[in-house]
């Protein structure tokens, strides 16, 4: 049982040592900032060394902390093994990717171009138009809009996306509204400071938006990449250049070094980044 404990507090100081912060590796290791400083002091007791020295800067480690550091790198990287092995023992391993809907549809759509049966890794998708919480394992990786600022994520840049308006057809006037309540996007948020007083009716999903402009009853604001790809819609306005963003995959700075995860991210970033689309996502 001591041997365990050691082992889970060697991994805690790992993080420590990395984020520098007691706040930040308690947030990455998800659990609290009172039991990470007992379990430090208990490290430290047990290793007869002290390992950090505590300040204003937070936890700076001292010679022997480093050397510790060193030496549990390479545990990692043993871990990193067993990982691998495992996976090849009992099979792809699932990577949970969060996107929204159109690019959930598009990944789904076109799975065969970036994923084979015999990967490492299998995909399950988690649509949300939110960002779902990497740091507690909610998802593996996220597709997001906006280069990460919490320092225990890591992002790549793999794109763009671009919007537009569609309809069924030229004569559709009226607008197609998010449903009260709704998480609120940035192309929700510029129909409804735009056009709210033209909103005809409303929908709480993106697809039944989508399904309720093919038929006829409204206009909606879509990526480029979806409006141009369902049937019976045709662009009617030139591309929403405020509405522009960004395409980043997202992990965590320490499970992205996992080998289904890193092979996972290698084959979202080739095919959302690569000459197969041709054109921004999101």
């Amino acid at each position: 049982m001591k041997d365990a404990t050691l082992w889970t507090d060697f991994g805690y100081f790992a993080c420590l040592a990395r984020e520098g912060s007691l706040l930040k590796a308690s947030e990455v290791l998800g659990v609290s900032q009172a039991t990470l400083s007992r379990r430090m002091r208990a490290l430290e007791a047990q290793m007869g060394a002290r390992l950090f020295q505590h300040g204003a800067a937070g936890y700076a480690l001292t010679a022997e902390g480093r050397a510790l550091a060193d030496r549990t790198q390479r545990m990692a990287m043993v871990a990193q093994d067993i990982v691998q092995w495992q996976a090849a023992s009992t099979g792809p391993v699932p990577v949970r990717i969060s996107a929204g809907t159109w690019t959930a549809r598009d990944l789904a759509q076109n799975l065969q171009h970036f994923w084979r049966p015999s990967d490492l890794w299998v995909p399950e998708f988690v649509t949300a138009e939110r960002a779902l919480d990497i740091a507690r394992r909610e998802v593996d990786i996220g597709l997001r809009n906006a280069r990460p600022t919490q320092s225990w994520l890591a992002g790549r840049l793999v794109g763009e996306v671009r919007f537009a308006v569609y309809a069924a057809g030229p004569e559709v006037l009226g607008w197609i509204g998010p449903a009260d309540g709704m998480f609120q996007t940035p192309s929700q948020a510029w129909l409804l400071e735009r056009h709210a007083e033209a909103i005809v009716t409303r929908a709480n999903t993106p697809e039944l938006a989508a399904a309720l402009a093919q038929a006829g009853v409204g206009r909606v604001v879509l990526p480029t990449y979806a409006g141009e790809s369902l049937p019976g819609l045709m662009r009617v306005s030139d591309e929403i250049s405020e509405l522009t963003s960004q395409q980043w995959l997202i992990a965590h700075q320490d499970a992205r070094h996992e080998p289904p995860i890193r092979a996972a991210l290698d084959a979202l970033s080739e095919y959302l980044s690569g000459a197969r689309l041709r054109r921004a996502q999101v």
